[in-house]
């Protein structure tokens, strides 16, 4: 409301007397607020300013005449200061949200200015300056009485109004029982954390911890002294959360997650052994009857790399680390690092597997025998590939299930595209394109295939960029699917195709490493090459080299 008088100050009495309340008001809010930081209420003095500033000159501007009354012929000034005064407040506010850098903060600061009821309440004190100079011409004391009686009523129901938006947000936002941010919530600020982190280059780790034995604890003294369980160890990740700006969440019953910018594997393992032990050293009610004798939680940690494809396939790391704490005994905390025996509890055995993915690809028979043949010599060539890498058992395995079913977006492509002699047109060529993205929306219905879905959608990035769908380059391309584009462009280049000619082994091993660095990562060549050489010993003779085209 002190916005209303400052308006009615700059109509009435002008820009230096409206300072000058300006200064004491904010001398005097200084004083009973003295504990807020210095910088905030300079900060507030500093906007009030700027906003009584411009929107004086542009009074007088736009021909307004500063009086002891209140006039008609000023209707145009009036309206062209409240909206500037509005505008810049806006503005200015939003900027003091940025500067908390707290998501909350400003998604509230979103939702508020998306309200209209917000902004016809506004926007009505804002009105209620004319109003007060008015009254003050003609009658002071009571039009005082008046405006302040307004202005507690519509004080009142501002913060009722900031109350209920508020409280409206937590429940999106929040899990009812523990007061944490809630599963869907986490994972949206997640996302931003990962692009944040990838785009500065700055590492972040996350964690997911499941409470040991709680099922246990849970038939012994019932769901009631459960939930109350929760709340205990959810205010104690809360506290230790804030004090280093992490992220935390209750990711579902009696799992939490932890997100932890510019935070390293490292550190973030010392930081949740330290809470682990914390833990263990709290008295929670009736913990003494539970294996350990006291609340203990098993903990996974991952770290976000370049090549990271998304959110799901970090949590699913941090997941399958903690699962592997599970089998080791519980109360550990454990950094994933890709040993196989994390997949064990999570995944088929890998035949099964393979004769899931290869049932999707026989459809291909009876529409495109080529993509049939060419996809079974991907596959054959990761098998022979993986075993020369450094890869894990999990990693092996994703590669060898992503060569089968990388090019199953295909099956959605006309049969006379696929199967056209001589060159695409353009119109065709981005049809053809389409595949990497119709095949993602394929294996995104089987959730045992999820992590294909990087080799599916990506195995056409180029390491220079100058792929699709998206344009990533270098290790901003997950690994395998890097090492699958050297795979699957040596077969396109070596077979027959409806558009292209095939080249020796030999011409196409001198298209590899002329294009190392260029469309693919050059530290899979040579070990590739090596393997085709080993594999066809035959492959010596030179010949001219050609464009690498795949599709």
């Amino acid at each position: 409301m002190d916005s209303a008088i400052y308006l009615a100050s700059i109509f009435l009495y002008g820009l230096n007397q409206t300072l000058e309340v300006l200064l004491i008001n904010s001398l005097i809010y200084t004083i009973i607020k003295w504990k807020t930081a210095w910088w905030k209420h300079l900060f507030n003095f500093s906007i009030y300013s700027i906003m009584i500033i411009l929107a004086n000159y542009l009074f007088i501007f736009s021909n307004g005449n500063v009086d002891d009354d209140i006039h008609a012929k000023n209707l145009l000034p009036y309206l062209v200061s409240l909206t500037t005064y509005f505008i810049l407040n806006t503005i200015l506010i939003s900027f003091y949200f940025f500067l908390q850098q707290t998501e909350s903060s400003i998604q509230l600061m979103r939702g508020i200015v998306k309200d209209k009821t917000f902004l016809v309440s506004y926007l009505s004190t804002l009105l209620l300056s004319i109003v007060l100079g008015i009254l003050l011409k003609e009658d002071t004391k009571l039009g005082l009485v008046l405006f302040v009686c307004i202005a507690i009523l519509l004080s009142v129901a501002f913060n009722e109004h900031f109350r209920l938006f508020q409280e409206t947000l937590d429940k999106a936002n929040k899990d009812t029982l523990t007061g944490l941010n809630n599963h869907g919530y986490f994972k949206e600020i997640l996302q931003k954390e990962v692009d944040a982190a990838k785009a500065s280059d700055k590492p972040l780790s996350v964690a997911i911890l499941d409470i040991d034995d709680f099922k246990k604890y849970n038939d012994l003294y019932g769901h009631i002294q459960g939930d109350q369980l929760l709340q205990e160890f959810g205010a104690l990740l809360q506290n230790e959360a804030d004090s280093a700006n992490f992220i935390v969440a209750r990711y579902g019953g009696e799992e939490f997650a932890i997100a932890m910018p510019n935070t390293t594997r490292n550190t973030a393992y010392s930081f949740m052994n330290e809470l682990r032990k914390k833990a263990n050293d709290t008295y929670y009610n009736g913990v003494e009857r539970l294996p350990y004798g006291c609340l203990s939680f098993s903990c996974g940690i991952a770290e976000c790399e370049k090549e990271t494809y998304s959110i799901s396939e970090l949590l699913n790391k941090a997941d399958l680390a903690m699962y592997a704490v599970k089998n080791q005994g519980k109360n550990l905390v454990q950094i994933y690092n890709g040993i196989s025996e994390y997949s064990v509890q999570h995944s088929l055995s890998l035949e099964k597997e393979l004769e899931e993915a290869e049932s999707q690809l026989r459809i291909f028979l009876s529409k495109d025998v080529y993509t049939y043949r060419h996809s079974k010599r991907v596959y054959q060539y990761a098998v022979d590939f993986s075993r020369r890498l450094h890869l894990s058992e999990q990693e092996r395995k994703t590669l060898i299930l992503g060569a089968i079913v990388h090019d199953i977006g295909k099956i959605e492509i006309p049969r006379d595209i696929l199967n056209k002699k001589g060159k695409l047109d353009p119109h065709e060529w981005e049809i053809m394109k389409k595949h990497v993205t119709w095949g993602k929306e394929i294996i995104s219905t089987n959730k045992k295939l999820e992590d294909l879905i990087p080799l599916v959608e990506l195995h056409h990035e180029r390491y220079d960029g100058k792929g699709y769908p998206y344009g990533l380059a270098g290790k901003s391309i997950p690994k395998l699917a890097r090492i699958l584009c050297v795979i699957d462009s040596f077969d396109a280049m070596t077979t027959e195709r409806p558009y292209q000619k095939t080249k020796t082994f030999q011409e196409a091993i001198i298209e590899l490493r002329e294009c190392a660095g260029k469309q693919f990562d050059p530290q899979f060549i040579e070990p590739f090459i090596a393997m085709i050489k080993q594999l066809d010993e035959s492959a010596v003779a030179s010949g001219p080299t050609g464009t690498v085209l795949t599709v």
